[in-house]
């Protein structure tokens, strides 16, 4: 009898291994199309995903903060976002973690529209203006905030406006509903090509970002709920793995073998232009998926200006990223 159980049991744990391994594993992208988030396509454009063996989706939504929703209601595993997801979503106590950091900047910018030029010289006039974002409480809403609050504007005398990114974001700097905003590239070019908008604020690379934001901020990541990681360690790190392939072949291959490699509906606007933008702002993605030294804590202090759902808390930075599934995928 006490046999029959055991391999009645046995039979049962095969089988949950079975399915556990078979599962979709679901990323949502908050937006595919965009530079900053290239290595989740490129990824699956090189093969590298399907060589996992795991069944990955990759869904694309526009702004971080409704990919982050997702995740929580369990619709997906993981989210490729910005890391200050992390520490805001720790403060409201929901603990999730970024496994493999694809940037150490943001590569956003802030725009303002040719009308609201003259108007516009720092983030200091953003006072009684419209400031277009992604979507609110999304990373670049983030980061807007925290500019305006460094040059002395509060959050209360301006409007920030959810106007996603691409085409829609450009439809909403053209017919007047926004006076500037942070968007990225291949949008950035595109409207600075026509000289519909100028750059305000630039922090498409390192350099750059440490100047306005007083350190390396890392951005784009592969973030997911601690708990799903910790019982799904195989899972996790077969993802990590490709994604550190990724980033490695974005750093020994030129922007324009890069394009070549996406989907053309990416750059069907400008082609020269999608490469010129990749190729101006190519490091500051990663060389090995490893977050930077003291990024962590710039990106607490930036969200420590603006966020009161951070403010006052008491973050645990250890517990916002691993670097458990990076090193092991450099061996």
């Amino acid at each position: 009898m006490n046999t029959r159980r055991t391999l009645l049991a046995a039979l049962l744990l095969l089988c949950g291994l079975h399915a556990h391994a078979g599962e979709k594993i679901t990323i949502m992208v908050g937006g595919a199309e965009k530079q900053i988030y290239l290595p989740a396509k490129l990824a699956e454009q090189l093969g590298y995903l399907k060589e996992t063996g795991l069944d990955i989706e990759l869904l694309s939504e526009p702004a971080g903060v409704n990919a982050e929703t997702e995740m929580l209601s369990g619709a997906a595993q993981g989210v490729i976002g910005f890391y200050d997801h992390t520490i805001d979503l720790q403060a409201r106590g929901k603990m999730v973690e970024s496994v493999v950091q694809f940037s150490q900047a943001p590569g956003e910018v802030i725009l303002v529209a040719k009308n609201t030029m003259k108007d516009v010289k720092s983030p200091a006039d953003f006072k009684g203006k419209t400031l277009g974002v992604t979507g609110l409480g999304s990373s670049t809403n983030f980061l807007v905030q925290y500019l305006a609050a460094k040059a002395g504007v509060k959050n209360s005398e301006f409007t920030t406006l959810p106007v996603g990114a691409g085409s829609s974001f450009i439809a909403a700097m053209a017919q007047g509903k926004i006076d500037a905003g942070m968007t990225t590239e291949p949008t950035i070019s595109r409207l600075v090509g026509t000289g519909a908008a100028r750059i305000l604020v630039d922090l498409r690379t390192v350099k750059e970002t440490e100047a306005a934001l007083g350190g390396t901020y890392p951005a784009a990541c592969l973030y997911m709920p601690s708990a799903w990681v910790n019982s799904h360690k195989e899972q996790v790190q077969k993802i990590v793995t490709a994604f550190v392939k990724t980033l490695r072949y974005i750093r020994s291959h030129s922007a324009k073998e890069i394009t070549e490699k996406m989907p053309a509906d990416y750059y069907s606007a400008n082609k020269q232009q999608y490469i010129d933008a990749l190729e101006a702002s190519k490091l500051m993605f990663t060389a090995d998926g490893v977050m930077p030294d003291n990024g962590p804590a710039t990106v607490l202090k930036v969200l420590n200006g603006f966020d009161k759902a951070v403010q006052g808390k008491n973050i645990n930075l250890a517990n916002t990223f691993t670097t458990e599934f990076v090193k092991a995928a450099k061996q």
